[in-house]
């Protein structure tokens, strides 16, 4: 088990309150309920810890990228004075919505939030700091805020030419949403015992 708990030095997730205060601020809910990373694998979020300072040169993400097929990559930067409309984008960013295709994010600098539904629709917040990489599965309902640093600098990584299409919900027709659905939320028997067999 060691190796995931290096992960949970650059990424942590919590289930969020209700609150309508600053989408930047962590929104613990009281007590604190925080989720495994292996809770999230089970929602289909995968998730590593990289090398961020040495990314051009990395082995390990190397290979990841080999065994997923990520041939497409570019970086954005999120912060007011980088990004152009940045207070339409941020807006944007934290509609809730679903791509047809993978969401691959790498922190290589600064930090956020990618926030995501659980089986019962429960907002799962994931923060992710420099060196931690996250993908979002085909279909999953998320959304993204900067924390109240205001700055993330992320590699984003494609299978092919990439298509950024944000599907705000509801888009339960679309088929990326059935097959996740299918291959996530509809285990029989709640998945616990299905995954600690496997």
């Amino acid at each position: 088990m060691g190796a995931s708990d290096k992960r949970e030095e650059v990424l942590q997730a919590w289930y969020m309150d209700d609150s309508d205060e600053d989408q930047r601020l962590p929104h613990y809910r009281e007590p604190k309920e925080f989720v495994s990373l292996d809770q999230l694998a089970e929602l289909g979020v995968l998730s590593w810890r990289l090398d961020a300072d040495n990314y051009e040169t990395d082995e390990e993400l190397k290979k990841i990228r080999e065994e997923r097929g990520y041939s497409y990559m570019d970086f954005c930067e999120v912060c007011p004075e980088k990004l152009p409309n940045y207070e339409e984008k941020i807006k944007n960013f934290f509609e809730e919505h679903l791509h047809t295709d993978e969401e691959i994010r790498y922190c290589v600098a600064g930090s956020g939030y990618f926030d995501v539904r659980d089986h019962n629709d429960q907002w799962i917040r994931v923060w992710v700091k420099k060196g931690g990489m996250i993908v979002l599965p085909a279909g999953i309902y998320h959304r993204f805020t900067l924390d109240t640093d205001n700055y993330i600098k992320a590699m984003r990584l494609f299978v092919g030419d990439p298509i950024w299409t944000p599907y705000n919900r509801p888009h339960d027709h679309l088929p990326a949403r059935k097959e996740y659905l299918e291959n996530f939320l509809q285990k029989e028997g709640g998945g616990q015992a299905v995954d600690a067999a496997a």
